[in-house]
Order: C-alpha cells, then sequence, then structure tokens
C-alpha cells in the first residue's frame, strides 16, 4: 500500500505505508476527528490501519500511522525501506538529490534531504519512535539508525531480529495492535541556497513536526534541596575531595581519578553561581578557589590539567582540545559576574589560548601535548577533530572582550566561527560545545550586527538537535528513567551525560537571552523545550532515584554510592545499565545550575517561584504582586509554581494573562500550588497572604 505525494511539475515522493508479501483487501472507513483519511487492509496475517492526516499553513505536512493487529501469533519478517523520490514519471531513478542529515545511533529517526531535479524541494521525514515502543518491546529489536538509507531508497527500516542475524523468535501477540509506523513529512518548495539556510529550514521543520508530537509529561524536581544536600556531601564525604599542597581538590569520580582543572572550576563555579543566588557565598567556595594557581603554568602561562604532581600513569603535558578553553569559559562567566582573582587567571592564560588557537589554523584535533602542540590524536572514528572548539573558543574570545574591549579578541572570535563554516550537519562533536557555539554566534552578531553569524548559531543548534533523542525510549532499563528531548554527549557516543546536560542547558540560557525578538520562533521552541525537559529529565541521572537492581557494577570509574548525591555519568537509550562510566563528582554542578537558574526568591513573599522556562522579565508591580515574561514556544505551555518556604505558609494566589484570563492553579498539598501557563508572553502574578 502506497502513498504518492506529488506536485504538479516538481515530481514527487512515495511513502510505503504497509508492506503484506500476500493478498489482501483495502477498504476506505470512516475517519476520526482531525484524520483526512483511514484505510483498513485485511489480510491473512491480520488487521492493518493505515492513517492519514495533511496540514500545515505556513509548512504543509502529513502524517502516515500504521498499526497492525495479527490473527495469531506472527514473527516480523524482513521489510524495505518506506520512502522513495520520484520523478515527473513516478521513477525514484530518475530523481537527483542529496541527504543532508540521517538517523545516528538512538538519536531521534529523522532524515533531511533536498530533491533538486524535479525542483521538489526540501524534504523532512521524521519517524515517532515513542509510537513503537510496544513493538520494539515484543520482537526485542531497537530501532538503531533506523532511518536512513542510500538514494534512492530511503526512509525507515522497520527493525526486525533478521537484520542482526538472528532467527525470529519472539512473535507479536495475537490480538494485540501494535504501531509499526508514525511518520511525519514536513515540506519546502525551495531547496536551501546555502548551508545556513538549510540549518534554518531544518530547525523550522523540525518544530512543525516536534508541534504534532504528543509530548510526554514533564514532573517538578526540588533542585534546591537536591543542591542543599549535594553540597553537603561535597563537604563531609571522603570520597568527593582530596588535598594536595595543602589546598582541597575535587575527584572527578568517586574516591577515583586525579583533580582536574576543568573538573575543579567547573564544580566551582557552580558554588559560586549558588553563593550569589542565596546572597552569601558558601565556604567551599574560597576552599575550592584557593588552589587553582596550582594548575596554573607561569612558563606557558596556560592552565594546565592536572596538578604538577599526578602520578606517572598521565601524560602531564597531554590535553583535549576542549579541555584548554572551558576552564577559562567558567573563568570568565565568574569574572563577569565581579570576581576578580577569576578575571585575574583568566587574563593571565589568554594569551596562550590565542597562540594554540592560530597554531592549528581554528581547526583543534582530538588531543595534543600543550608543550609544543605536537598532535597526540588527530581525529575521532568519523576523521573529525573536535570541530565545535572553535564555537567555545570564540565565546571564550567574546568573554575576554567584554572585560577588557579589546578588539583583538572579537577578531579572534570572528575568526573562529568564520573557519567553522561549511561544516553543516558534521558540526558537533560534543553536545555542550556546539551549544555553547551556538551562543558565541548569536552574541557576535549582538556585537557586530552581522546577521551570517546570527544564520551561523542555526548551523549549530541543527547539528545539536540532529544529535537529539526526540523520542522516550520503553527499551530494557529506560522504562526507569527518561530520555526526551536529551542528547548524545557526542556525536557517536551510546549514552546521554549529566555534564553536557546542565552545560547545554546553561549556554542555552544565554543565547535565549541574547537572541532577542529576531530569533526564529521554532528555533526558540526548540531551544526552551530542551531546557524544559533537561530539568526533569537529569533528575534520573541520581542513583538514589533509580532502582538499585539496574546500575552497573563494572564501574570504569570509582564506584556508585547511592547515598551520596551525586549523579550518575551515564544513561542509555536502549536501556544498558546506567553508570558503566562512574558516578560523576564533577557534574555536582547540575543541581546547583538547575536550582539557581529556574527557582526565584521572592522578597517578603513566603514562596519561591519556580518555572520550567526561562523568566526574561521580572518587575515589583505591588506589595504583592509580579510582572513576569516568557519567552517560550508561542504554541507550548510552562510550568509555575508557587513553592513554600521553610516554617512558613503559602498564600492565596492568583495568575493572570496579559488578556486578564485567570488562571486555574493545582494545588500540590500544602507546600505547593502549580499554574500551566502560556510558555510566551506576560503574566500578572499576585497573592494574599494571612496578614493582607
Amino acid at each position: 500500500m502506497w502513498v504518492l505525494i506529488r506536485r504538479e511539475g516538481a515530481g514527487g515522493l512515495a511513502l510505503r505505508a504497509a508492506f503484506l508479501p500476500t493478498a489482501f483487501t483495502c477498504q476506505k472507513v470512516a475517519a476520526h476527528a482531525g484524520e483526512t483519511m483511514r484505510l483498513e487492509l485485511r489480510s491473512a496475517m491480520g488487521n492493518h490501519s493505515i492513517v492519514l492526516r495533511a496540514g500545515g499553513d505556513a509548512l504543509e505536512h502529513i502524517r502516515m500511522t500504521a498499526t497492525f493487529t495479527p490473527l495469531m501469533p506472527a514473527l516480523i519478517p524482513f521489510m524495505p525501506r518506506d520512502l522513495y523520490p520520484l520523478d515527473g514519471d513516478d521513477d525514484p531513478l530518475g530523481a537527483e538529490g542529496r541527504v543532508e542529515a540521517a538517523q545516528r545511533g538512538l538519536n531521534s529517526g529523522m532524515i533531511y534531504f533536498r530533491i533538486d531535479e524535479p525542483a521538489f524541494g526540501n524534504v523532512l521525514y521524521f519517524q515517532n519512535l515513542t509510537a513503537m515502543n510496544a513493538y520494539y518491546r515484543a520482537t526485542k529489536t531497537s530501532p538503531d539508525g533506523a532511518v536512513g538509507g542510500l538514494w534512492p531508497e530511503l526512509g525507515y527500516l522497520l527493525p526486525t531480529p533478521v537484520q542482526s542475524g538472528k532467527l525470529p523468535s519472539d512473535p507479536l501477540t495475537a490480538g494485540v495492535e501494535v504501531t509499526l509506523s508514525d511518520a511525519i513529512l514536513v515540506f519546502r518548495h525551495h531547496a536551501p541556497p546555502h548551508e545556513r539556510e538549510s540549518a534554518r529550514q531544518f530547525l523550522q521543520m523540525l518544530g512543525e513536526a516536534y508541534k504534532l508530537l504528543d509530548l510526554p509529561p514533564t514532573d517538578y524536581r526540588d533542585w534546591v534541596a537536591r543542591a542543599e544536600r549535594t553540597l553537603i556531601d561535597l563537604d563531609k564525604a571522603p570520597e568527593a575531595t582530596i588535598r594536595h599542597y595543602g589546598h582541597r581538590y575535587v575527584h572527578p569520580y568517586t574516591a577515583s581519578e586525579y583533580p582536574d582543572s576543568m573538573v575543579q572550576i567547573s564544580v566551582l563555579a557552580a558554588v559560586f553561581d549558588w553563593g550569589r543566588w542565596q546572597g552569601a557565598a558558601h565556604p567551599l567556595e574560597a576552599e575550592l578557589r584557593a588552589g587553582l594557581s596550582r594548575f596554573y603554568d607561569p612558563e606557558l602561562k596556560a592552565l594546565r590539567r592536572y596538578l604538577p604532581n599526578v602520578g606517572g600513569d598521565k601524560d602531564a603535558d597531554a590535553v583535549d582540545s576542549w579541555y584548554l578553553y572551558h576552564p577559562m569559559l567558567n573563568l570568565g562567566r565568574m569574572a563577569l559576574a565581579g570576581d576578580g582573582s577569576s578575571a585575574r587567571l583568566f587574563l593571565d592564560c589568554i594569551d596562550f589560548s590565542i597562540k594554540a588557537a592560530r597554531h592549528f589554523d581554528y581547526k583543534w584535533p582530538i588531543q595534543y601535548k600543550i608543550t609544543d602542540f605536537s598532535v597526540i590524536t588527530a581525529t575521532a572514528n568519523d576523521d573529525r577533530g573536535q570541530t565545535d572548539v572553535g564555537g567555545l573558543y570564540a565565546y571564550v574570545m567574546l568573554q575576554a572582550h567584554e572585560l577588557t574591549g579589546d578588539p583583538r579578541f572579537l577578531d579572534e572570535a570572528k575568526a573562529a566561527i568564520d573557519a567553522a563554516m561549511g561544516m553543516r550537519f558534521n558540526l558537533n562533536y560534543q553536545a555542550n560545545l556546539t551549544a555553547w557555539g551556538a551562543a558565541a554566534c548569536m552574541r557576535l552578531y549582538r556585537i557586530t550586527n552581522d546577521v551570517k553569524y546570527a544564520e551561523q548559531s542555526y548551523v549549530y543548534l541543527a547539528s545539536f538537535f540532529h544529535n537529539c533523542e526526540i523520542w522516550e525510549s520503553e527499551l530494557e532499563h529506560a522504562v526507569h528513567y527518561r530520555n526526551f528531548l536529551s542528547v548524545t554527549c557526542l556525536q557517536d557516543a551510546p549514552y546521554m551525560a549529566i555534564y553536557e546536560c546542565f552545560d547545554a542547558f546553561t549556554a542555552f540560557e544565554v543565547y535565549l537571552d541574547q537572541s532577542g525578538p529576531d530569533l526564529d520562533p521554532a528555533v526558540r521552541m526548540l531551544v526552551a523545550e530542551y531546557c524544559r525537559y533537561a530539568l526533569d529529565r537529569a533528575w534520573y541521572y541520581y542513583p538514589d532515584v533509580l532502582p538499585a537492581g539496574i546500575l552497573a557494577t563494572g564501574n570504569r570509574n570509582g564506584h556508585i554510592d547511592r547515598k551520596l548525591s551525586f549523579p550518575l555519568e551515564d544513561l542509555y537509550p536502549d536501556g544498558q545499565c546506567p553508570g558503566q562510566v562512574g558516578q560523576e563528582i564533577y557534574g555536582a554542578g547540575a543541581a546547583m545550575v538547575f536550582a539557581t537558574r529556574n527557582f526565584h526568591a521572592v522578597e517578603g513573599a513566603p514562596f519561591k517561584l519556580f518555572c520550567d522556562h526561562f523568566i526574561r522579565g521580572i518587575e515589583r508591580i505591588g506589595d504583592r504582586s509580579l510582572s513576569i515574561m516568557l519567552d517560550g514556544g508561542e504554541t507550548c505551555v510552562a510550568t509555575l509554581s508557587f513553592v513554600r518556604e521553610k516554617r512558613r505558609k503559602l498564600p492565596r494566589t492568583k495568575v493572570a494573562a496579559a488578556d486578564g484570563d485567570v488562571l486555574r492553579g493545582h494545588p500540590m498539598g500544602a507546600d505547593r500550588i502549580d499554574y500551566h501557563v502560556p510558555a510566551s508572553g506576560r503574566l500578572i502574578i499576585s497573592w494574599i497572604d494571612g496578614k493582607g
């Protein structure tokens, strides 16, 4: 059964709706609300139901959902891919075009391509993999790299045991309906002229597909309490820190690995943010800061990865390219917030950081020796170096420019971003670095008013969201945690990582803050939604939240202690045991980052205000009233919560939209009341406590 999609004189597509190696009958039946057409196919195998929906105002789309109910226990044979480009005579071999991006591993099931001859335009094919969980679990398969193909045979290859060389032994249950395909196709009539426009169209089309999904719910997470627990464990647990040279340093993993400048400064920056949010520095801040100078090499005038007394099992001169710049990023953040010691160390290292960038001509290898820049590892498995380090470097240069006003730093930022142009969907190496690259581009646009940098931010974001898991996995142990809208930490990594999760979250706060009203609405929505889901799913990295029996026992680094409030490094969309890499103390800043960005103290009020979107503006307009501004997706919903302060009582609350529409609250016990509000626009908040 085929669905043909044509445009007069411009060719089209053929989408296979069902593959039946036997005779069948087809009947058109009454469509349900919101459906364009519904077909029922009957065969000796069972019953197929095909539902078609078509629509779209700005962007046209078609959605095809195919379900199957076997008449008897059914073993699924090999099925071919389901999508073919067509020329004007409906011949796939006559259509010419190119694939820009296809599914990587267990990331989103999508393929993005263009048909140039005939001039059909741009196509995004998106498989809603969430809908097929029942099929994957029943057949013991997974959709690893399921969407892709070789021109002209494209689309979804339904996973079957035969593909992995196994005999089918797990049948579908008779009489139980499963979804075999839930395909969304989004169209643009004109293929883009360059990579920046291609990236923008990809994000627009992905946003259109996203709006058609049944989004999974999110839950409120008490990141403030989690941060308080984390700070206690950082201070008290012997597995967390170690002393060298009379100073206190953070272990990267539980009682494991040598102190490391990236780890030390990352945790310090989170504790610094916590102190500013609380109104008083935490005692750990001074302790962690005191030993930073030991990482500084006065001869090189650079931060080293390790302390001078690192063990002989480490190459003290080896540095990953991103490791040179990420500690400087966090020093720069603290410096711009007014910390003088961070500013001095940051500027002491700045010339060496430029020297390294120029040596590699802004195209960095994986690893090199910091002493002479000799390359240790040039490329990763895909023959690429650290392609997105240029974006991180550019952001550091823009921090230096803001601190000093020196135009040479602005020139360096431009040079790094310019060198990254042309990489298309191969830009992403490590997710958080890609996010900082997007932030650098948007900041550069704000400074220079050169629109190509705003457009280049879309290239970084397209590569980032290409590596997202825009589906909720229920494979094996993944039923115990959430992965929707997570991103694999590296372009070829099999897992999501907490550090990349919350560091990208931090970068996206900057990106949205810099973007202004001219940001593409689909881009704003996708970035805001990533952050909303990060606040929820990151909770599952903490081992005390997961069943003890699913945690990995053979850890690559250290050990897992469920009593410690430090996150695991790794969760897997295919449901492998979490924590194989280890329990990540260098990810301890996650709770503090989430708490300080999304919980807001209100002076004189008996509550904190929580919102799962960034609040862009907040103004006190009365003794017991606030005006706040959200800038999430125009069609999305945010959660706004009044969270009771300790030893206080929640007041009566009221939330109204800008048009005066009063929204309904949902009491969650005595400690919290939730409101579901528009994610974009102004809200008026008021309350009446026991005194008023």
